[in-house]
């Protein structure tokens, strides 16, 4: 019981950053495309943390590290999801300064916003999906020797090798046009460079470290993108 207290007390503590993030540099609390991205996000918090609380709590110990570092993590690793979190944070704070608070450049048009707000919502089951399907889902490039980490091939793997990179991609372009952000595109296109580069090291990885992937690899062929790479 004390430790589920814990779980959710985390999530709210995370999810009240998350607004704090966007609202601050907006600075006004009157924002509703804002409070529609904090309110979708929670939803899905609140939902994917109470069904993994419930089937799969490795797991979701892995998702509520606070950052994605760990000290036996590979140096290229480190060094990329360094990178990640400081771009991801400038991706959580430019829109508010962009469009709000000193209008750097014309928000998107609404029906753009409101497309990329209802995108949110395939991407969630879909990462959903995800995790139903692999509970090896480490923020770190690591192999869970500790959890007996074997390839998984069902689900969503069998489309693609790294399906929760294709999805956080999506997202994260549908955030800031969700925010009406054109300068905050800029950081997503970088944040995209930054996993594209991690599949790709992370492939590598598993290929020599991962009793089966070669032969999963053989039979999936695309990392990322069907029929494009």
């Amino acid at each position: 019981m004390i430790k589920n207290v814990k779980i959710w007390l985390s999530l709210t503590i995370r999810m009240s950053f998350f607004a704090v993030a966007l609202l601050w540099p907006a600075g006004t609390w009157l924002w509703w495309e804002a409070w529609v991205i904090v309110g979708l996000w929670t939803v899905f918090g609140v939902v994917m943390t109470h069904y993994l609380i419930n089937h799969d709590p490795a797991l979701l110990a892995e998702r509520l590290k606070f950052l994605p570092l760990h000290k036996e993590q590979k140096a290229w690793d480190k060094i990329l999801m360094s990178l990640f979190v400081i771009a991801g944070i400038g991706l959580y704070l430019v829109p508010g300064f962009d469009v709000m608070r000193y209008g750097w450049t014309e928000s998107l048009p609404m029906w753009m916003k409101i497309l990329a707000m209802l995108v949110h919502l395939p991407c969630f089951v879909f990462l959903g999906w995800v995790m139903r399907e692999n509970t090896y889902l480490a923020q770190v490039v690591k192999i869970d020797k500790a959890r007996g980490h074997k390839v998984i091939t069902t689900g969503p793997y069998a489309l693609v090798r790294h399906p929760m990179y294709l999805i956080v991609i999506v997202l994260l372009f549908a955030v800031p046009i969700a925010l009406g952000s054109r300068i905050s595109l800029i950081l997503a296109v970088f944040l995209t460079i930054l996993l594209i580069i991690r599949t790709y090291f992370e492939d590598r990885t598993l290929h020599v470290e991962l009793d089966g992937y070669n032969e999963y690899a053989k039979q999936t062929s695309y990392r990322l993108v069907p029929w494009v790479w």
